[in-house]
C-alpha cells in the first residue's frame, strides 16, 4: 500500500508542472495496460487548475486511455500465449507484479465474456474494475475488435467527461465528493444502465 500511495503522490505532482496534459495522456495510456493508478485523480487536479480547459483535458485523457486499451489488447493477442497455449513469461510477470491481475481473475473474465460480451468491456471502462485486466484478456481471448473499441470509447469517454463536467460545473466544492463516492456512483450508474437494457430486451 505504501508503494501505491507513493505512486499516487507522484502522479499528482504533475498537476503543478507545465507538463500536466502530457503526463495525463501518458498516465491514461499506461493505466489501460499495466499501471495501477487511474488517471482520474490527475484529471481532477488539472481541471481544478484550469476549468476552461476541462473538456480538452477530458479528451486528452480519453484518447490516451483508448490508445492504451489497444496496446493492452495487443499484449494479450500477441504476447500472452506460447505456441503450446500456455502462459508466456510476460503473462506470468503480470500475474506476479500487477495489483489485482491474477490468473483467477483472468479466467473469470473469459466466462463473463461468454455471457455479457459488450457489457463487460463497458463496465470495466466506466467503473473501478481494473481496466487493464479487460484490455489484455480481450486480446488474449480474441474478442471482436470493433465491439471492444466501441465499448471502450463510450465507457472511457463517459467516465472522463463526466468527471471533467462536474469539476467544470461545480468547481472545488465537489472534489471531495468525487474523491469519496465516485466508485460507488460509477457502479450504480452502470447497474442502472445495464438493467435498463435488460428490461428492454426481455420485457418490451
Amino acid at each position: 500500500m505504501k508503494i501505491i500511495r507513493k505512486l499516487y503522490d507522484w502522479v499528482l505532482h504533475f498537476a503543478n508542472t507545465p507538463h500536466g496534459a502530457i503526463a495525463l495522456f501518458l498516465l491514461a495510456f499506461a493505466e489501460s495496460s499495466f499501471f495501477p493508478i487511474p488517471p482520474d485523480a490527475l484529471l481532477i487536479a488539472l481541471v481544478l487548475g484550469a476549468q476552461k480547459k476541462a473538456f480538452r483535458l477530458a479528451a486528452i485523457c480519453t484518447a490516451g486511455s483508448i490508445l492504451g486499451a489497444l496496446f493492452g489488447y495487443a499484449i494479450g493477442h500477441f504476447l500472452w500465449w506460447t505456441p503450446a497455449n500456455e502462459f508466456t513469461g510476460i503473462a506470468n510477470f503480470f500475474f506476479t507484479n500487477i495489483p489485482s491481475f491474477t490468473s483467477e481473475a483472468f479466467f473469470k473474465i473469459q466466462k463473463m465474456y461468454e455471457q455479457y460480451d459488450f457489457w463487460i468491456v463497458f463496465t470495466a471502462g466506466f467503473t473501478p474494475i481494473p481496466y487493464k485486466i479487460i484490455t489484455i484478456s480481450s486480446g488474449a481471448f480474441n474478442i471482436n475488435m470493433i465491439m471492444f473499441m466501441v465499448a471502450s470509447i463510450i465507457s472511457r469517454g463517459a467516465r472522463f467527461f463526466l468527471v471533467a463536467f462536474l469539476i467544470w460545473k461545480f468547481g472545488p466544492q465537489i472534489k471531495s465528493f468525487i474523491d469519496k463516492y465516485f466508485n460507488w456512483l460509477a457502479i450504480a450508474f452502470t447497474t442502472l444502465l445495464i438493467g435498463g437494457f435488460l428490461v428492454i430486451k426481455y420485457f418490451v
